[in-house]
């Protein structure tokens, strides 16, 4: 029998992920903070839960897609936390993207609690995989784990690569997102300086598709910042600012020389702060950042 699935969080990436995994015919139970980004997917075969509690109760794999390390934390082991009601042996698949250690003392602390299995699978591919279930998975966890986690990664994605113990997916997801941080900075910068020159810059990302500088960012973000497009949103600001942070804070406690992303930290960090970016803007807007500068004259980098 198929396992009955429980999914905690249907934001931007996570109502795809839910609709995918109804198209392949598995049961899915829903939850959400909002109650209104839940009901809608009843539409499409979904179960609307009273609460995480007792969508734990009803389901064999509870998964998780939530904003920041916090809302994981709290859904887990807050003051209402599924650690009270998950199972030995019941598996907990976190989809989010958050920290690598916090990963593993909340793995630790769920096994020793109530014997539940965590595997921390943060995601990549954005919206355009998630629809089509082509997601990328770094999975962290045990080897035996994963493999239970099947039906859910088989619906979700095109490929799953253990990269270790708990915390070595969303280490994997960081190093995916500095460069991915640093690609959006650089096409926004490359595109304010095209059309600032002189070149139609609505056409350089067909123009540089298939070649050396080509990339998934570019061909799906860079049409939009070449033409204003923000809306729909589909990829936030704030979470690749969580995100390229998070790289920041880490490297800095490995030691590790890390001055792309903390430039591309910087950079994200002045966009979201510029008035013409706007609050919570999908990630396109970067290129707000640079034009600005333009027309302040001011090329330097400093304000």
């Amino acid at each position: 029998m198929s396992p009955r699935i429980g999914f905690i969080g249907t934001g931007l990436i996570g109502t795809p992920m839910v609709q995918r995994l109804l198209e392949c015919g598995l049961s899915v139970t829903v939850w959400n903070r909002t109650p209104n980004k839940a009901t809608p997917l009843v539409a499409f075969g979904a179960t609307v839960a009273e609460s995480p509690r007792a969508l734990a109760e009803s389901c064999d794999i509870v998964c998780l897609c939530l904003t920041n390390t916090t809302a994981v934390h709290d859904v887990v082991f807050g003051a209402q936390g599924i650690d009270a009601v998950l199972r030995t042996g019941q598996l907990l698949i976190d989809l989010s993207s958050i920290a690598p250690d916090a990963t593993r003392e909340m793995a630790e602390r769920l096994a020793g609690a109530c014997g539940a299995r965590w595997i921390d699978a943060p995601v990549s591919g954005g919206l355009p995989l998630a629809r089509a279930g082509k997601l990328i998975v770094f999975a962290g966890g045990a080897v035996h784990d994963i493999a239970r986690a099947a039906p859910v990664f088989e619906a979700l994605s095109q490929r799953v690569t253990h990269m270790g113990g708990h915390g070595a997916g969303q280490l994997a997801k960081s190093c995916n997102q500095m460069i991915v941080a640093c690609n959006l900075v650089t096409i926004a910068e490359m595109l304010a300086f095209a059309s600032t020159s002189g070149i139609d810059a609505t056409q350089l990302p067909g123009a540089l598709a298939g070649g050396f500088a080509d990339s998934l960012p570019l061909q799906i973000f860079g049409p939009r910042m070449a033409a204003g497009v923000d809306s729909p949103r589909i990829g936030g600001l704030g979470t690749f600012r969580k995100d390229i942070d998070q790289v920041v804070r880490l490297a800095g406690e490995c030691g590790v020389y890390a001055p792309m992303a903390t430039r591309a930290a910087e950079l994200l960090l002045e966009a979201s702060q510029t008035e013409s970016v706007g609050a919570d803007p999908d990630v396109s807007r970067i290129i707000a950042l640079f034009l600005e500068r333009v027309t302040t004259g001011d090329a330097s980098g400093t304000r």
